[in-house]
């Protein structure tokens, strides 16, 4: 697994998306599998990015560690039904 890990938390659900979305362009690109951040708001719509490829299975956590919980997506790539 290759995760990217960053503590940015945005204000808005739009600045999160923004961010998402280019965060979704690095796991197609397959540089990256997963994601970590204590910011629900982009974890929520990178989530809903990566779901609609159908070769992903995408898998979330929470993680608390010292009074922060910390949001974990990833993918897990599935051969398409033939």
């Amino acid at each position: 697994m290759r995760w990217k890990e960053e503590t940015i938390v945005f204000e808005t659900f739009r600045e999160a998306d923004v961010w998402a979305d280019a965060l979704a362009n690095e796991i197609y690109g397959r540089t990256i599998n997963g994601y970590c951040t204590p910011d629900y708001k982009i974890a929520c719509a990178l989530t809903f990015y990566l779901a609609l490829v159908p070769e992903f299975r995408v898998q979330t956590a929470e993680i608390p560690f010292e009074g922060i919980t910390y949001y974990q997506v990833w993918i897990k790539l599935v051969e398409p039904d033939q």
